[in-house]
């Protein structure tokens, strides 16, 4: 399988040029997102170009080995565009838990470059056939995010070899070997392209299978930062990012919209002066304990030792507090914009549903408050939280 990843959307000698390039396109091709369900091939290029599938792989195959706030930062300013986008490019982490594979598999991933596009999906985990060096993996998998532009896609399996870890296992193959079935209907992230996963009978080497969230197999600092809490984090800033664009388009708005009854101009007006300045109080919170946290964790690493498990549920956390308030603020500033945000049309309606439907995920649901809860009172958390 060493010959199985083609590329595209080589790296630019200005990579400044290139982001603000891929923040112009994506901020342009929003609602096309939304209505073709998927990002579309010449920006999942130019987020390659810009250095999203790169960030965190290591320099030893070519990639630029970024902390992980650095990399949570470029996916907070593309969400700032485009939610469905900034989820997609969330999906440049893939390499953290990719890393779980041997250091072999990982080789031959990045023999022709570090921008290489994952995808996949792991529940429900499908009963996978032990053969003779791996598996024959079979099975349907739902919510295939950023599928229809990758290169690999990996899939959840059950197998007769359990690790006791309580995580699931992940079985990595070409993207050509999985068919992606549309059916992504849904009210928010509608570019997302998530998209059914089916997989008929593929024979996938044992070398091409990890555990998901197991520890890395080759050293390095960005590998000991929890992996699991990374993973919800990078969903849990395109909160952050939709909050920010519905506080600017609100201060856009204020100045200039009037009202069809005769009252005045929306900045005139003690509710959305209220509302504007609670919304950017509860964002710029937010961030900061987003933000602290995750440099706090990355430097224990750094040192050479563990986040305790305190500090890790601190990250998860931050990450469900990111995504309430992202969705807080955002429905804060939409109901200030009237019957003007109720048209499909206007870009708070895609604002809005886009930020209620990042606080659905189960990484970041009302649940994970009391599995935070749990772990800073000393108690059993459930498996995969800290």
């Amino acid at each position: 399988m060493s010959a199985m990843v083609q590329l595209s959307g080589q790296p630019t000698d200005d990579p400044l040029a290139a982001l603000e390039a891929l923040l112009t396109m994506v901020a342009e091709k929003a609602v096309q997102f939304s209505a073709e369900q998927e990002v579309d091939a010449d920006t999942v290029a130019a987020m390659k170009a810009a250095g999203v599938y790169r960030a965190l792989v290591p320099v030893r195959f070519g990639g630029d080995e970024k902390s992980p706030s650095d990399f949570l930062r470029l996916i907070e300013s593309i969400s700032a565009r485009d939610g469905s986008a900034g989820w997609v490019a969330s999906f440049g982490v893939s390499h953290m838990y990719l890393a779980s594979m041997p250091a072999e598999t990982l080789a031959q991933v990045y023999a022709e470059g570090p921008d290489v596009v994952f995808a996949g999906t792991i529940f429900p985990p499908q009963k996978a056939v032990r053969v003779e060096g791996g598996y024959r993996v079979s099975g349907r998998w739902p919510f295939g995010s950023g599928s229809p532009g990758a290169e690999l896609i990996g899939v959840g399996i059950k197998t007769d070899d359990p690790t006791g870890t309580g995580l699931p296992r992940m079985a990595v193959m070409p993207a050509h070997k999985v068919r992606i079935e549309p059916n992504w209907d849904v009210i928010g992230l509608k570019g997302t392209g998530s998209h059914d996963l089916v997989v008929e009978d593929v024979f996938v080497p044992e070398a091409w299978t990890f555990v998901r969230g197991a520890p890395p197999t080759i050293d390095l600092a960005a590998y000991r930062y929890p992996s699991m809490a990374l993973a919800a984090q990078v969903l849990a800033v395109v909160g952050l990012g939709v909050a920010r664009a519905a506080l600017d388009l609100m201060g856009k708005m204020a100045g200039t919209r009037g009202s069809i009854t005769g009252a005045p101009v929306m900045a005139e007006r003690a509710n959305v002066q209220i509302a504007l300045a609670k919304g950017e109080a509860a964002l710029r919170g937010a961030r900061a304990f987003f933000y602290e946290i995750t440099d706090e964790v990355f430097a224990v690493v750094q040192a050479g030792d563990k986040p305790s498990r305190e500090q890790t549920a601190l990250v998860r956390l931050a990450a469900t507090q990111a995504a309430r308030t992202g969705a807080d603020v955002t429905r804060l500033m939409f109901e200030q914009a009237g019957t003007a945000g109720i048209f499909n049309s206007h870009p708070f309606s895609r604002l809005l549903q886009d930020a209620l439907v990042v606080y659905q995920h189960a990484f970041l649901n009302e649940a994970t408050w009391q599995s935070a809860g749990r772990v800073l009172l000393g108690l059993d958390a459930p498996a995969g939280y800290p």
